[in-house]
């Protein structure tokens, strides 16, 4: 097994062993494709999983009655899958290097979906094809059986969602372009959840991918005292192969959730039409222009104007305004074009948005965080109510502009992360403005000990409240850099005068200097016999 170690990368964030878990996988891989391997490796791990939670019950169970830990029902009592003899891991790492085990697994992933229903059609079943290596499988097996060895319970389905979770973000990066099309990055989604707060009730993302934004969800509940199930999780995926890795993703963390597909996807077939959610989150794909508009003028979601049939972004804004609650909220990752835009009457629909008081916040991102695209994205957030009560103030006819465009960190030659500390920075921001005022000086307490909210105020060059006539005033344009204005400059207590004269001073001497040593080179070049 891996080493265990608490290393962390150039955002901060912990790696443990799953890094070098990763590396050790992804030698195995050979000449195959990320995209393929994929599905190798995220389907044997999540074996590894189920076979886990089943061993720990089953254990639990015989301690009190044998026959018990016989019955089916009871693990799916406990939200635990029963897992045939056939497919327990301990039978495959027992064939491991057989030539035969494709077979194996395959016929244990056949097994497990014939005894949970949840699970039909969701597991891969290609792992017999002549053209995937056997002694890679056998050797990949070895690998995942060290994780969480030795661990029990929630513990041991921890460790394996986290390792779940982070071969998907690498698989993402290692196919680029294709990889953003089922995952969001992290640091993005935390920005989203920490922003809108999802404590408790209904959850959707119309548009899912790998179900990251329902992870971090849970997590967040977690981390504030809450339980799994405290949120229920509502999502669609148009994308099988996709949406065969949310349902995985969600079942390794043991996460209840009405997950929908059907190829013709959320604006032509809305398998959730009367859901009305208080936490939407969703990153579409950006400016997508075979959307099938033309299909869909008069629809009873476009409350704001019908969207252009050559972009989908808007269709998405009011998509997800259409399913959020009374007192709902949305983040919603988009291009920046969606902030000013004016093409084919897009200019006019964020308009009447904004006239309706439907937008809460705006946030523009740094570049170079997604995988698939360096389009500069931006954050938009949505409120149906923006009126005084449970503890929000009263936000009626404004908006909270935050240019993070400056923040963030290289973590390889072409991909930027925002840091724990930098998402805080946004969602603290975001909160001080939103959250009505406790009477303690401090300011209210967020993001468990230690952390405190101070009152918000406008900071020149990250953050602005503006009312909707200051909007007007820039014909209804929602980029924040036009709203922030210059970050302040530090002064250094150098009267101007004496500054100018020291800085000219210094550039006359750097010129003699620069002076000089032309002619020393100009010099040397003639003696070598290169002068002019």
């Amino acid at each position: 097994m891996a080493r265990n170690n608490n290393e962390k990368n150039g955002n901060g964030s912990a790696l443990g062993f799953e890094a070098d878990l990763f590396k050790a996988a992804d030698k195995l891989r050979g000449n195959m494709e990320p995209s393929d391997y994929k599905h190798v490796a995220l389907g044997l791990i999540f074996l590894k999983y189920i076979s886990d939670a089943f061993e720990a019950k089953r254990k639990t169970l015989l301690a009190e009655d044998a026959q018990a830990a016989e019955d089916k029902d009871e693990y799916l009592a406990d939200n635990v899958f029963w897992v045939p003899k056939e497919a327990r891991w301990s039978h495959l790492q027992a064939g491991a290097k057989l030539p035969t085990i494709g077979t194996l697994i395959d016929d244990a992933m056949r097994a497990i979906e014939k005894d949970n229903a949840s699970l039909k059609g969701v597991l891969p079943k290609d792992y017999a094809r002549p053209a995937l290596n056997k002694v890679m499988l056998g050797e990949l097996i070895d690998l995942i059986s060290g994780i969480a060895l030795g661990e029990a319970g929630d513990k041991s389905r921890d460790i394996l969602g986290r390792v779940y979770e982070y071969f998907l973000g690498q698989f993402a990066g290692a196919e680029g372009k294709r990889g953003g099309e089922f995952y969001t990055p992290r640091s993005v989604v935390r920005v989203l959840v920490e922003m809108i707060e999802p404590y408790s009730g209904r959850v959707y993302d119309p548009c899912c991918g790998s179900g990251g934004m329902f992870v971090q969800s849970e997590k967040f509940v977690r981390q504030h005292g809450g339980r799994i199930g405290d949120i229920a999780i509502y999502g669609q995926e148009s994308n099988y192969t996709t949406w065969r890795l949310a349902k995985m993703n969600l079942a390794v963390r043991g996460i209840d959730s009405d997950i929908r597909w059907n190829n013709e996807g959320s604006f032509h077939k809305d398998e959730l039409r009367d859901l009305k959610a208080d936490f939407i989150l969703a990153n579409p794909p950006f400016n997508i222009s075979d959307w099938g508009g033309d299909r869909l003028r008069e629809d009873v979601r476009w409350k704001f104007g019908a969207p252009p049939v050559g972009n989908a972004n808007y269709a998405w804004l009011q998509h997800i305004y259409h399913h959020l609650a009374p007192n709902g909220t949305a983040g919603v990752v988009l291009a920046n074009g969606s902030m000013s835009s004016s093409q084919s009457g897009e200019g006019e629909i964020r308009k009447a948005m904004l006239e309706a008081d439907a937008v809460d916040c705006m946030v523009a991102l740094p570049g170079q965080l997604f995988y698939s695209t360096q389009i500069p994205a931006c954050l938009w957030f949505l409120a149906r109510n923006k009126n005084p009560g449970k503890g929000l103030r009263d936000r009626r006819g404004q908006v909270l502009f935050i240019d993070a465009r400056k923040l963030g960190v290289l973590v390889d030659r072409t991909r930027r992360e925002l840091t724990d500390e930098e998402v805080q920075k946004i969602a603290d921001t975001y909160h001080a403005w939103r959250d009505a005022p406790l009477p303690s000086p401090a300011g209210r307490r967020v993001g468990g000990e230690g952390t405190h909210l101070l009152p918000y105020h406008d900071i020149p060059g990250f953050c602005y409240s503006a009312t909707i006539d200051d909007i007007r005033k820039h014909g209804h344009v929602l980029t924040p850099w036009r709203y922030v204005g210059a970050a302040e400059q530090i002064d250094d207590g150098e009267p101007f005068e004496e500054k100018m004269l020291r800085l000219s001073t210094q550039w006359r001497e750097q010129r003699a200097t620069a002076a000089t040593l032309d002619a020393a080179i100009e010099a040397n070049l003639k003696e070598l016999g290169y002068g002019e």
